[in-house]
């Protein structure tokens, strides 16, 4: 089933590489596009646990849901993630 996830902080094709090194590595988790201007992302699963531990993963990662808490240090994480998917290029 395809799912369209909004998320807070995604800037730039450094923020989509960390995104997708890290969601592809999730099992049964088909990554979709990554439309930096909408800032959403669309997957590919059956199963509500993957979507949900992709969810927790883009959390983790400083790019919280939209309607999520969106705190400065979850700001500051995607700041890093951003810096670490540019130097992944």
């Amino acid at each position: 089933m395809k799912h369209t996830i909004e998320i807070q902080n995604l800037k730039c094709g450094g923020c989509a590489k960390t995104i997708e090194n890290y969601l592809g590595q999730i099992a049964n988790l088909e990554l979709g596009n990554i439309d930096i201007g909408t800032g959403s992302i669309t997957i590919n699963t059956t199963s509500e646990e993957t979507l949900s531990l992709a969810e927790k993963k883009l959390q983790e990662l400083g790019y919280p849901i939209i309607g999520d808490k969106n705190s400065v240090i979850t700001k500051a994480k995607s700041f890093v993630s951003c810096a670490t998917g540019k130097m992944s290029k």
